[in-house]
Parts: structure tokens; C-alpha cells; sequence
């Protein structure tokens, strides 16, 4: 059984990973955050202080925590001989380093050396649908317009809105804005054509905060090489991977879920070889850290076989 850390336990993203690493039979777990949390509990544990020394000895550490800490503690973790698997923008798009969602590239996984970058959260549900359609007929381009919940903002946001569920929240994006795009805008474009090895895809991307607690949902318009039927792409949707197929997806239908919700799946009249979708996804599961962790038992089960 591996020894694991999560790294930012008392966030929004570390606690349901602590509890998805519980439900899914790990037992060695530890939680490690800021020094102000140091001494609170998550799910029954205990909350130390994340440092240098503190992540020494464990088999593989999560990192749910800003770029500015996992540029400060990955490496540490590193020489300590862990896995590494981090949520946050530091590494995503470092050459080397893979950047993975085991659905659609798994194999990326095998090629780290120590270290995995988990993608944006509404990337990952992004190329779960892509993917399939891609393989199908190609894609020429893509635009996709973002509609992200409270819970992106983090565990304190989402209380505020859970708490005051009538009042007027600001929903003011926490993104970086250069005068053209949000950097989280930048993010998509980027690490979807990383994902999908696909370096010079078309992508637009816009991005805007809605007073949900917890789900992202996309809007979705593709154009493809070859023609492909709404009928066919439904078909395909279907039969990928961690992606469920509905007629009109919610957040609220996602919460809770580990699968991509997609529907609405029908021909774009505005382009050639176009079609419209609309997926929604629980942002802190598959978005998040459900998506870390299938990272993680990928390389054990892997190193497991080599080992045997």
C-alpha cells in the first residue's frame, strides 16, 4: 500500500481527494497545508504542516496548492523519490513534463520523470469529448465558451455562496488578463492541443464565473475534416470513456459524478462540418482530483506489473 500525501487537504480539491483516495482503498494517507491549517483535521486527519522535510519518504504526493508552493515543494518531494502529481498551472506546459488525462493519453503517464502535470479543470472534460470525435473525423477547429463555478475560486468562495445562496456574490474572474485574454482562456487553447498532441489546433476560448457551487459547464462548437452526423458523434460519445451521454446536461446533474455529462449534441449550421455540443462536469471530481489519482493508479498498477 503506498504512502501518499495531499498537499493543500484543507482546499476545496484536497478534501474531496482525501476522500476519493479513502473510497478508493488507499489507507496510508496523509494531509499536509499551510501553517495556519497545521493542527485542524480533514475526514478524521490530521492536518501537518507542509515543508521540505514533511513530504520526505512518501510513494506519491498530490499537490492541490498555487504554482508559486508547487515550485516550492515538488522539488523537494522529487528528491525524496515520491510520484509527483500536481494540479496547479506551474508545470502543465513545461516540455518533458506529461500532461495527462489517462482517458484520452494515458501512456503519457509512463514517460515522466517523477513528475505529472494534472490539467485545468474544464480542459480535462474538454478533451474527453474532443477526443473521440477527433479520432472519428478530425478536427479543423474548435471554440468553446466556459461557464466555471464557484468552487474554482476555492473552499472559502463556496462556502460564502452556500452560506448567503441569495445574496449578490462577486463573481469577478480571479484570472490574469494581458488586454486581449484571461490566462485561463490561454490555458485551454494550450494544454488541450498538448493533450491531444494537436500543437497548431485552432482554439478559441472564453471563459466566465457563474453563481453555481459546483460544476463547470461548456458550450462547445467544433468543425471537423471529415463529416460527421450528429447521430454518429452521439454514438461515439457514448461508447468514450468517463463521458455519459444526456440530453441536457447541468451542473447539477454532474455534481457528484465522475464521468463528463454531454448532450445537445447537433449539427452547426454556421460552419462547414460543424457541430454544437454542451458538457457539464463536477470540477473538483474528474475536474480535478478524481483525475490525480487515476494519474497515480495508473503508474503504481503499471510499476506493480513491472515489478512482478
Amino acid at each position: 500500500m503506498p504512502r501518499i500525501a495531499v498537499v493543500g487537504a484543507t482546499g476545496a480539491v484536497g478534501r474531496v481527494m482525501i476522500d476519493l483516495l479513502l473510497e478508493r482503498g488507499f489507507e496510508d494517507v496523509h494531509a499536509f497545508a499551510s501553517a495556519r491549517s497545521a493542527g485542524t483535521q480533514v475526514r478524521r486527519l490530521r492536518v501537518d504542516e507542509a515543508t521540505p522535510e514533511a513530504l520526505a519518504g512518501f510513494d506519491v504526493c498530490f499537490f492541490s496548492v498555487g504554482s508559486k508552493a508547487s515550485r516550492e515543494l515538488v522539488p523537494h518531494a522529487l528528491r525524496g523519490g515520491a510520484l509527483c502529481v500536481d494540479k496547479s498551472e506551474a508545470f502543465r506546459l513545461e516540455p518533458g513534463i506529461p500532461l495527462v488525462v489517462p482517458e484520452v493519453h494515458g501512456d503519457r503517464a509512463l514517460e515522466h520523470d517523477g513528475l505529472i502535470a494534472n490539467p485545468n479543470c474544464s480542459t480535462i472534460p474538454l478533451t474527453l469529448v474532443l477526443k473521440p470525435l477527433h479520432e472519428e473525423a478530425g478536427l479543423r477547429s474548435v471554440r468553446v465558451a466556459t461557464y466555471q463555478s464557484v468552487s474554482g475560486k476555492g473552499a472559502q468562495r463556496l462556502q460564502q455562496l452556500l452560506d448567503e445562496p441569495q445574496a449578490e456574490h462577486d463573481l469577478s474572474v480571479d484570472w490574469d488578463y494581458d488586454g486581449v485574454e484571461f490566462d485561463e482562456e490561454m490555458k485551454i487553447r494550450e494544454e488541450t492541443r498538448k493533450i491531444l498532441e494537436l500543437p497548431e489546433l485552432p482554439i478559441s476560448a472564453t471563459c466566465v464565473r457563474v453563481p453555481v457551487p459546483i460544476g463547470h459547464a461548456e458550450s462547445i462548437w467544433i468543425e471537423t475534416d471529415e463529416p460527421l452526423e450528429p447521430a454518429r458523434a452521439r454514438e461515439l460519445l457514448t461508447a468514450a470513456r468517463s463521458v455519459r451521454v444526456e440530453d441536457f446536461p447541468t451542473p447539477g446533474k454532474a455534481a457528484g459524478r465522475d464521468e463528463a455529462l454531454v448532450g445537445r449534441i447537433r449539427r452547426d449550421p454556421a460552419a462547414e462540418n460543424g457541430l454544437s455540443l454542451h458538457l457539464a462536469c463536477d470540477n473538483l471530481r474528474k475536474g480535478a482530483a478524481l483525475n490525480g489519482i487515476q494519474i497515480a493508479e495508473l503508474v503504481l498498477s503499471r510499476q506493480a506489473v513491472a515489478a512482478s
